[in-house]
């Protein structure tokens, strides 16, 4: 049973008043946390800009605060879930009470968006990398358009006459040490070492990536799990209650049959994590 459900019972309604106000007071506090600040970044075009961001290290110690002080309960550690631009950070915690299982989930949801430090750096970067690619484009045209020719001049310098381009091919498909040596010989004829430059482009590709900032964006709002699947911004608070028999348990249960003894202790839960949270 999901706190929070409607109830005619006297008992789930008195759940349902102290989830709320387990709710509210999580919402407070994860809005406080999620307050925007102002960030410098460098755009693609090298344009710096500010952005709007929070830091997500507030929630997740917040998170674990939390759970060091839910004594007695099964805490599974903080996460962080990673899909794309898409984060969510995350925690799950249980406890009997009587036959009674208390299940809580509190969860902070938001997106990624990439930018530059604003260095320097990334405009040299990018700047080579054209330069690179620019090189590289200009050659391979230039081999593209001389290379043919070039292969059978070669072939008939090694015997072989009236070859056509198909011949070409199969002489290439299938003689893999002839083909490597014609290729090194007109890459060294063109002037241009293509692997240096490659390794060159992916070291420049790499330095980028290291001079990546992220900010992130989020709605100051409780969902529920539907809207978290679906990848909605925003926080959940959530509390379950199940009867446990044989190992086995039921969301449906006849609250009438709950012993005042288990009543009074899953109260009292809910009233150390009001404290807890605050």
């Amino acid at each position: 049973m999901r706190l929070g459900t409607r109830s005619p019972n006297e008992f789930i309604k008195l759940l349902n008043e102290k989830n709320d106000l387990i709710q509210k007071s999580f919402l407070t506090k994860i809005t406080d946390m999620t307050k925007m600040i102002d960030a410098k970044v460098m755009l693609g075009d090298a344009t710096v800009s500010e952005q709007k961001t929070f830091d997500p290290k507030l929630v997740m110690d917040y998170f674990q605060n939390i759970g060091t002080n839910l004594k007695d309960w099964s805490i599974q550690d903080v996460t962080i879930s990673n899909n794309e631009d898409l984060r969510r950070i995350f925690m799950k915690f249980e406890i009997m009470e009587g036959n009674y299982l208390i299940s809580g989930h509190v969860s902070i949801q938001f997106h990624v968006l990439l930018y530059y430090k604003p260095d320097q750096r990334v405009i040299d970067c990018q700047k080579e990398l054209s330069e690179i690619i620019d090189m590289t484009k200009n050659k391979e045209e230039e081999l593209s358009n001389n290379s043919d020719q070039y292969v059978l001049d070669k072939l008939k310098e090694m015997g072989y006459k009236d070859f056509d381009h198909q011949k070409l091919f199969e002489v290439f498909y299938e003689n893999d040490e002839f083909r490597e040596k014609i290729f090194s010989e007109i890459e060294e004829q063109s002037g241009v070492d293509f692997q240096k430059l490659s390794e060159k482009k992916t070291q420049l590709f790499n330095e980028l990536d290291s001079l990546l900032v992220e900010t992130y964006q989020t709605t100051p709002t409780l969902i529920d799990d539907s809207k978290l699947v679906s990848g909605e911004e925003g926080c959940l608070c959530t509390f379950d209650l199940e009867f446990v028999k044989n190992n086995t348990r039921e969301g449906l249960f006849d609250p009438r049959k709950m012993s005042e003894s288990a009543k009074e202790g899953i109260v009292k839960r809910l009233d150390e994590f009001v404290t807890i949270i605050n």
